[in-house]
């Protein structure tokens, strides 16, 4: 996968989509209903059915959603020294989670009906295929110009995704004060043992 497809937004879908956000942070997942996403939209229910049919496809666009923001803020990064683009990738993958632990939640509940619901499968598939993406790109640029080991940008990527994986979903089940931080820590170690060479 390389860019993700524009998916540019109407004012109101851009609205609809802040109205989910804010949503299923209140509510979480099981019990987010479009009511409430109307609620929060400031319109009726009819207003946001006429743009999105069922809340499966207000879910699926909001996954989208959320992917171009992602992509966004990292397009955002105005460095092209790959360590500190690593370093700033990672701070979006785990540090600024910690900002949005509600989010979270609602977030691993719904990964939860991954397979079960095609429609959320495909999303999360597209979402971490574009994150391993952005990682292999900015590990590669670094091996290419001599600032990281040479090494395998594949495994690389998807043991960082694991590190992320594994913080995400320990901070929401088990509410350890500290897991985002702790897995931040341990991310920053795997790179310099992984890909920084000390001679």
């Amino acid at each position: 996968m390389a860019e993700p497809p524009d998916r540019s937004l109407s004012e109101s879908d851009e609205a609809i989509m802040r109205a989910t956000y804010r949503a299923l942070r209140d509510h979480g997942y099981a019990d987010l209903t479009i009511k409430r996403i109307a609620e929060e939209y400031g319109k009726t229910t009819a207003a946001v059915h006429y743009h999105y049919e069922t809340k499966e496809d207000l879910l699926a666009a909001f996954l989208d959603y959320i992917l171009d923001q992602f992509a966004a803020a990292v397009h955002d990064v105005e460095t092209t020294d790959p360590e500190q683009r690593l370093d700033l990738l990672i701070d979006k993958l785990i540090a600024d989670a910690e900002d949005h632990q509600d989010l979270l939640i609602a977030m691993l509940e719904m990964r939860s009906q991954a397979p079960y619901n095609e429609t959320f499968g495909e999303r999360f598939q597209q979402n971490d295929e574009y994150v391993r993406y952005m990682l292999r790109t900015v590990i590669d640029h670094g091996v290419r110009e001599g600032v990281f080991s040479p090494v395998d940008s594949e495994h690389v990527a998807r043991a960082l995704m694991m590190i992320v994986d594994g913080a995400r979903t320990r901070a929401v089940v088990l509410d350890e004060a500290d897991t985002l931080g702790t897995a931040r820590q341990t991310a920053a170690e795997y790179v310099d043992a992984v890909l920084l060479d000390d001679d």
